[in-house]
């Protein structure tokens, strides 16, 4: 491990984002990509199979760079595994063919995602291919320059307009800005956890106990002792005067697990008021600005299908908080009109306990309660949804042909659902959504 991250043919192994280095951890692939690299002569000619990951995790980036800037691409093939290729390995990895000319640089390249059968390859790249521009890499992935699993041509054209809207890690004059944190490390930590409830003890969320909107998917199976769990936050520099905290108030909260290839890519909601989380689930944090409202706005937007598209593009199984601060989410506050139908619905939908009385009377008025506000019934919660993913593709610029083709992107989602969102689309284009 020292050899290789200090060893000069092997300096593109760790990237550096905005002037700290990420993923620094060795892995076999990525340093056979570089020697492949180095072994070759000027002008020869490099065809390998690795994961995925080279093209999007972060900790590829100057990897990506080293291609993109020295040498010619001339094809991106990318299968998942579903026929069982690889014996022994999970049938939703994916691979990726990468071929390329040591020597000038690339400003476009052939790429095919989301195969399965590789006899595709024969025809590769005269049939199949998405000609996918650099330049655009970099306008979507600015600090990481991740490639987007493009399927089609109308791909890159709603990728385009979706990303005329700022990242959520820009910095905007006068815009809230969402910060983003870890907790209680699974492992690290697990001397903190104790199995049954208690006496001083809150509850340990964990990735699987939340879905989009539901902050009860599942039970706690840990407890934190409050005291020690201050403490252990803290650090040892800083003592405990009873300060504010982070777990004491309602908090954004998304899994890091975010496959492609499940019902649902990024899964956010709203954490109530004490509690503590582990490390699988990534929390806004008192170094942002954002106010409550705004949290519930980027539930909103972040549960919808359009942001879930992008996310899919761009993700194998996890999203990092890097990868999230890649993704862009128009920075609309209580100003704007479609700001509030998108903060309401999310509060009903959100708030369906007496945990979230505070955060009801905070957009409702003091005179709510979420027993009042929130929505429990099946239907009436479908119908909230539906209108929310017509508001936040309207927020887009997106079309009707447009968001259709969203919707026709995640083929485990029952069909009414999908139809359900594609006429609240044309609701909101009615005016009939206030």
């Amino acid at each position: 491990s020292n050899f290789y991250r200090s060893a000069e043919q092997y300096r593109n192994q760790i990237s550096r984002v905005n002037g700290k280095k990420a993923g620094t951890d060795i892995n076999l692939y990525k340093l056979f990509v570089e020697q492949c690299y180095n072994l070759l002569r000027p002008a020869g000619y490099c065809g390998i199979v690795i994961p995925s990951g080279i093209y999007t995790d972060l900790g590829c980036k100057q990897l990506r760079q080293m291609l993109f800037e020295q040498t010619q691409i001339t094809g991106l093939f990318c299968f998942e595994n579903r026929k069982a290729i690889f014996e022994g390995v999970d049938s939703r990895f994916k691979f990726l063919v990468l071929s390329y000319e040591k020597g000038g640089s690339t400003s476009s390249f052939p790429a095919a995602f989301m195969r399965h059968d590789v006899a595709e390859l024969e025809v590769f790249p005269e049939e199949g291919a998405i000609d996918i521009d650099v330049d655009l890499v970099r306008k979507l992935s600015p600090d990481s320059m991740s490639v987007m699993e493009f399927k089609c041509p109308l791909d890159v054209q709603i990728a385009k307009k979706m990303c005329m809207n700022p990242l959520l890690g820009d910095d905007i004059k006068g815009k809230w800005k969402l910060v983003l944190g870890n907790e209680l490390h699974m492992t690290n930590d697990s001397h903190l956890f104790k199995i049954r409830p208690g006496k001083g003890l809150l509850p340990l969320y964990e990735g699987k106990m939340i879905w989009q909107f539901d902050h009860q998917y599942a039970t706690a199976k840990y407890w934190v002792e409050e005291t020690a769990g201050r403490k252990h936050i803290l650090g040892s520099r800083i003592s405990d005067q009873g300060q504010h905290m982070d777990y004491e108030g309602f908090r954004f909260a998304f899994r890091e697990i975010a496959s492609s290839t499940n019902e649902r890519g990024l899964i956010s909601t709203m954490l109530p008021c004490r509690v503590f989380a582990n490390h699988k689930l990534m929390l806004s944090t008192s170094r942002g600005n954002s106010s409550s409202q705004e949290l519930l706005f980027c539930c909103g937007v972040t549960n919808s299908f359009s942001f879930d598209y992008l996310v899919r593009q761009r993700t194998t199984t996890t999203i990092s908080m890097y990868m999230f601060y890649q993704l862009p989410v128009p920075r609309l506050t209580a100003k704007d009109p479609i700001f509030r139908l998108i903060v309401e619905r999310s509060t009903r939908l959100i708030c369906t306990t007496t945990d979230f009385d505070d955060l009801a009377k905070e957009v409702f008025g003091d005179n709510a309660t979420a027993q009042s506000t929130g929505i429990t019934e099946t239907s009436d919660r479908a119908q909230l949804r539906a209108e929310l993913d017509g508001l936040v593709a309207h927020l887009y610029g997106l079309t009707e042909d447009e968001f259709a083709h969203i919707l026709s992107t995640f083929p485990i989602v029952p069909d009414p659902v999908k139809v359900a969102a594609h006429n609240a689309f044309r609701n909101v284009e009615r005016g009939l959504i206030k």
